[in-house]
This record gives structure tokens, sequence and C-alpha cells, in this order.
């Protein structure tokens, strides 16, 4: 017993860094077994209702053939090696959801010995806590890279999600910290779990009750700052994965350095680039929910992203031409491009609206941000204001900073 709490204190902290465990999404129903994936989710991270849920997240093993210079599981990090067996995280499973500790398993694994090898022992865990135990609840697996399509689409029929981490957003940041890993590794898994998933929806008009694959999705992770690419580059990539292969979620990782001595990394100290990872999921949600396309956001003369505010507010600085929006007459899409109000609010807007020109008093009970959104609107009883203010006093307000003259400008470059 104490050996597998040791192992589990390892393989636990070791999955720390993966962040790519959303759990929205899975449509697996209890068929009377145990547990129900369409109820539950993930550990200490939120559902799109709202609900905070929890996991059992581990490593397989902390073992691995590669030597990624980011990674703390790497060939030639001094840390204590653990490996589960399978008997092991299927009983840690099944006792700890019993005893209402988890909601569902998020399972990953360093790779040993190779892919094959390590996806053929997930493989026998989700199956075996499907078929054997009966369980229902939800499974987040990690594919392994350069695994068989075999293997890969027999887990898919037990996992709810299935993720696969790119690593670094380009092939040449790959290459500098992890030369033995390559992009292509992960797009062949991507799109073969993609056209499976077609295929079986594409088949669903002639099979009553057709077998669940993947019914969560995709999703994939990127490790942010450890190689000097823009935000430009990175949500370029992330565009065009969301579009070739359909995935739920792409996970944007703060780099966390495991050590000061590798070259190869940048020393950053102990605090890793959290405002920017934030500044770019802001940025992911504009684009899919908010109608904003990534060249208004970043574009060759625009390729990083304000830290000091968020992507929606600096793009309303850089186009004063859009505002003020009258929010009694403008569209919604319109309404959904001031800051400080998100897409229930812009709802409520158009809503009410229906019964009477909107004052301020009504905007403010709606629970949009006024301190920002109200430079860029207009409602029934907005103060009539003669010229249009400079954005650069806007910016001031909002961020409560001075406003300075262009000579204090000057002899502040000196």
């Amino acid at each position: 017993m104490e050996r597998i709490e040791e192992k589990l204190k390892i393989l636990a902290d070791a999955a720390k860094y993966d962040v790519s465990c959303s759990s929205s999404g899975s449509k697996r129903k209890n068929t009377g077994g145990i547990g129900d994936a369409s109820a539950s989710g993930i550990c200490h991270t939120y559902t799109e209702d709202g609900r905070c849920v929890s996991l059992l997240k581990i490593l397989l093993t902390n073992h691995c053939i590669y030597d990624c210079a980011f990674c703390v599981s790497r060939r030639s990090n001094d840390v204590k090696r653990a490996a589960f067996t399978v008997e092991e995280v299927v009983d840690l499973t099944m006792n700890f959801y019993r005893r209402n500790y988890i909601e569902g398993l998020f399972l990953s694994s360093g790779i040993f010995k190779n892919a094959d090898y390590t996806m053929e022992r997930l493989l026998r865990i989700v199956k075996k806590l499907r078929t054997e135990e009966r369980y229902n609840g939800y499974i987040h697996l990690k594919t392994i890279p350069g695994a068989s399509e075999e293997l890969i689409r027999e887990a898919g029929m037990y996992a709810d999600r299935m993720s696969i981490n790119l690593e670094l957003p380009t092939e040449a940041g790959l290459k500098m910290v992890a030369p033995e890993k390559d992009h292509d590794s992960v797009r062949k898994p991507l799109a073969f779990v993609e056209s499976q998933i077609r295929e079986l929806r594409s088949e669903s008009k002639l099979i009553k009750h057709k077998p669940l694959f993947v019914p969560a999705g995709q999703s994939t992770q990127m490790v942010i700052g450890a190689t000097p690419e823009t935000d430009l580059e990175i949500m370029n990539v992330a565009k065009t994965f969301y579009r070739d292969y359909n995935l739920k979620r792409v996970y944007y990782s703060a780099y966390v350095p495991v050590t000061n001595l590798n070259p190869l990394l940048p020393q950053i100290g102990s605090a890793p680039p959290l405002v920017r990872e934030n500044r770019l999921y802001q940025t992911d949600w504009l684009l899919r929910f908010y109608g904003f396309e990534l060249e208004e956001i970043l574009n060759p003369g625009h390729s990083q992203l304000d830290l000091d505010m968020d992507p929606k507010l600096s793009w309303a600085l850089r186009n004063p031409q859009y505002f003020p929006v009258d929010v009694n007459t403008a569209d919604y899409p319109a309404i959904l491009r001031i800051p400080g109000i998100g897409r229930q609010s812009a709802m409520k807007i158009v809503q009410a609206r229906k019964f009477g020109r909107l004052h301020e008093y009504q905007l403010r009970k709606m629970g949009i941000a006024w301190n920002r959104a109200h430079h860029f609107l207009v409602c029934a009883d907005s103060p009539i204001i003669l010229g249009t203010p400079s954005m650069i006093s806007v910016k001031a307000a909002i961020l409560q900073k001075p406003v300075l003259s262009k000579k204090a400008n000057q002899l502040s470059l000196f």
C-alpha cells in the first residue's frame, strides 16, 4: 500500500503540467454500470454550465525515451521514476470513484520502449474499466504520438475525449528543444481520429444505435514561452488546427522552467508568463465565440498581444471608427464587440430593448463591466459629448494611467 501511495504522489505530480483536460461534450450515459460521463468531468476545472468537478489525473509512468528540454519527465532529468501496472490504475480509479473522491479519469503517460507498447497499456486500462468494471464515468485519454491506427481506433471506442500535445507551436521551435520529435506524428493521429468521427457521423442515418467514438472530441496543448514564437504565429497554428481537425479546445500552457541549466531554454526564473497565457486564451475565445477574425486582433504590424489589457479592448482602442455603438439600435454582433460586454450580456440587451429604450441603470444591472463599456456605447440617457474623445485618454481612464504630454514622452526617452 505504501508503494502505491508513493507511485501516486510521483505520477500525479508529473501530470500537473498537462492542462488539456476539459470535460464538456461527452454523451456517454449510464447503462447499468457505475458512473455517468454526461454528468461528470474533470478535476478542479469547470464544465460549460459552470460546475466544478473532480478527476484522478495521473501518468501511467514518468519513464520516457525522449529528452525534451522543457519536460520534467525527460530522459536526462534526475527525478524519481515510477510506473503503475494496468491493474493498479483500474483499482485506484474504481476505489476513488466509489468513495466519491473523483468523477472521472485523466490518463497520460511518458513513452517507454516505444509508442505502441505505451498505447497498448493505456488501451488495456480503459478497456478493462469499461468492459469488466462497467465504469461509465468520464475518461480523457492521451494519444501517444506514433502509435498505430488500430490501437488508436480501439482506444477511441472507450474514451470520452482524446488529446495529443503539439508541445511547441512551430516545427522550428520543437526542433530547438525536442529534436527527436516532429509535428507530423501529432497531425496524423489527430487527422485519423477526426476522420473516424466523421465516418461514424455519416453512418448515423443508417445505424440506429451507432457506437460511441471519442464523443467529447479532441484537444491539444502548446507550451508558450519556451521558444521565441510571436503571438501571431501561435494563434495562426491554433486557427489551423481548429479548422483542419475540428478540435474542441487548444490549450496554452505557460512555460514552467524545470531547470535553469539548459542553454536551449529561456532563463526566466521561477515565474511562468501567466499573463501572456491568459491573453492567448482570451484571443482564442474571441475567435471562436465573438465573431472576430485573427487579422483584426493580430497581424504583421501588431504581432504581440498587449499584456496590460485584454485583446478586445486593445482592438477597440485601435479601431475608434466602430464606436460609439448605440445599444438600442445596433445588432447583436456589434454589441458583442463592445469591451466589457460578454455574450450573455449582449443577448440580454437585445432581448430587453424589445420592451423599451435602455438606460444606464438598466445596463449596469445586466452585469456588464460599465467602467470599460461606457466609453464605447451610447444608451437612452447618455450625455451629449461634443467631439470624439481621444483613445489615448480612454485608455488612460480605463487603465487608470496618467496621460503624458508629447514633451513628457520625449523627455522620458532620455
